[in-house]
């Protein structure tokens, strides 16, 4: 379980000596909406499948560490391995993304009409880590993950953006300093200007006659060399979904934003980070001028770095679009040789709406094959034709929907897939041939938020398939008849699609700003 994992894990780190031997682990994360259960609560069906996710991510890591492994094998039989920089990091903290039940259909956590799953995930507990999944683990393994920090990735506390960093480059780096340990601050914009300094380079200072951006961060070649060093990044601006926060010397003042809460009511932590990485001793009350000197400092860095407006998470911000957005959204035709449509336009056709898909086809006899699909394992649906009859299918998150559409007989047809967003993160759909209806199924799973994830295919089921059942079978799966068009025509949107509520979303950020 993940409280005995993090433990475990906390004193390695200090037998390792990543850790002085003289830190508190920080107590297990309590903030709202972050907060993780003791896995001694969790139900015997929760902890199965829990323990499932952190199966397959701990398989996931050891694949990486293989592949480089391998990598590694091969520039050693070139000769090349001594004279070849490697830097390996991560990109953030380990992820809450799964919130508090993980997931088996990442895209589905996605959806703001997000179910309560476990039994739905337990059910296909034996396809996590497999194709036909996409996992995420709770955040009870992220706060392990980020042992022995705060918080997760999307936070701005040390959880959200500490992360290992190796560097190994056996030609340059004398071999008393290798496995050697490093604890100066250094930031992820350091290692751009860190390989033009170690290989002699100098940044460019214009590109296709234009200007450049000045190079963020600085050169960390000295702390490499030397342990005791000073850092070469002295300061930090952060910020992400509201969540801030500033480092400079060695103390960090951060907040941990609550959503659609004014940012004025935030407040502010401060931490000594020399003496407490893992920020459990606030300073804030004792330190007022400090906490002020850095709260000064975010403000200026915010408008230097074009943060602001902040996000305040009502949704205002992601449904406010730029107005080239819309001409996404208007009906399109796709021919029979039309490669995959790219996916965001492809989802401005169906996101939160009602929409219909005309086909225009012609059946030979015995024509089997796709005639539309959009999506992947993740989420989707398509059109096919098998034995003689067309079939319907929906992918809801890993929920398969299937509906047979009756006959389709030799000759030209015209196929309509009707499509109806009545709300509530809920599609009807309707299949035609020759404007008779044919097939119902409601109460479908709208997909919206990056479900789904692959554009729209005409006459194949390229890469991930809608339907792996329907895969392992046929593969992609072509028409062997001819699709001639293709045509989607978006709708209207659902009675409470974010974008019909911009008004209230305005009113609502406006409050918070």
């Amino acid at each position: 379980g993940w409280d005995k994992v993090r433990e475990q894990r906390f004193r390695r780190q200090i037998e390792l000596g990543i850790v002085p031997a003289e830190t508190p682990l920080s107590p297990r994360n309590s903030e709202i909406d972050h907060d993780v259960r003791p896995w001694d609560e969790l139900t015997a069906d929760e902890r199965r499948l829990f323990a499932r996710y952190m199966e397959v991510y701990a398989g996931m890591v050891d694949s990486i560490d293989q592949s480089l492994g391998r990598l590694r094998s091969e520039l050693e039989r070139l000769g090349e391995w001594d004279n070849t920089l490697v830097m390996f990091t991560s990109d953030n903290g380990g992820s809450r993304e799964g919130e508090e039940i993980g997931t088996s259909s990442y895209f589905r956590t996605l959806s703001y009409n997000m179910p309560d799953a476990v039994e739905e995930d337990l059910a296909r507990i034996d396809l996590v880590g497999g194709p036909q999944s996409l996992a995420h683990y709770p955040r009870g393994w992220a706060m392990t993950s980020n042992t022995p920090y705060r918080l997760y990735k999307i936070n701005t506390h040390a959880g959200g953006h500490s992360v290992p960093f190796v560097v190994s480059w056996p030609a340059a780096i004398p071999a008393e300093l290798r496995g050697g340990l490093r604890t100066q601050y250094q930031h992820i914009t350091d290692v751009f200007p860190t390989v033009l300094d170690l290989v002699g380079a100098e940044a460019p200072t214009h590109r296709r006659g234009r200007p450049t951006f000045e190079v963020q961060g600085s050169s960390l070649t000295s702390t490499i060399g030397d342990a005791s060093a000073p850092s070469t990044h002295r300061e930090q601006h952060y910020e992400m979904w509201g969540h801030r926060g500033f480092y400079r010397d060695g103390w960090e003042a951060v907040t941990c934003h609550q959503d659609a809460t004014a940012f004025s009511d935030d407040r502010w932590e401060l931490y000594d980070l020399v003496n407490d990485m893992t920020e459990t001793v606030d300073l804030a009350a004792s330190q007022p001028d400090k906490l002020a000197e850095l709260i000064e400092a975010w403000e200026r860095g915010a408008r230097d770095n074009q943060v602001l407006p902040l996000d305040e998470r009502t949704g205002l911000k992601f449904i406010q679009r730029p107005p080239w957005v819309d001409e996404m959204a208007e009906p399109v035709t796709l021919g029979p040789a039309a490669p995959q449509l790219e996916r965001f336009r492809s989802l401005q056709l169906i996101d939160s709406r009602s929409f219909r898909v005309i086909i225009e086809l012609t059946q030979p006899p015995g024509g089997a094959g796709t005639l539309v699909a959009h999506g992947d394992q993740g989420g989707g649906y398509g059109l096919y034709v098998i034995d003689g009859a067309l079939h319907f299918i929906h992918n809801g998150y890993g929920v398969m929907t299937e509906v047979d559409g009756g006959p389709i007989d030799v000759g030209d047809h015209s196929v309509v897939l009707a499509v109806d967003a009545p709300g509530d993160g809920v599609w009807n759909a309707a299949l035609e041939i020759d404007g008779l209806l044919r097939a119902e199924a409601g109460g479908l799973r709208m997909l919206n938020a990056m479900a789904p994830f692959q554009g729209i295919d005409v006459g194949i089921d390229r890469r991930s398939p809608v339907s792996w059942s329907l895969y392992e079978r046929h593969g992609t799966f072509p028409f062997s008849g001819s699709v001639h068009a293709v045509r989607y025509e978006p709708g209207e949107r659902a009675p409470d699609a974010g974008a019909r509520w911009l008004d209230l979303l305005r009113e609502m950020g406006s409050r918070y700003e």
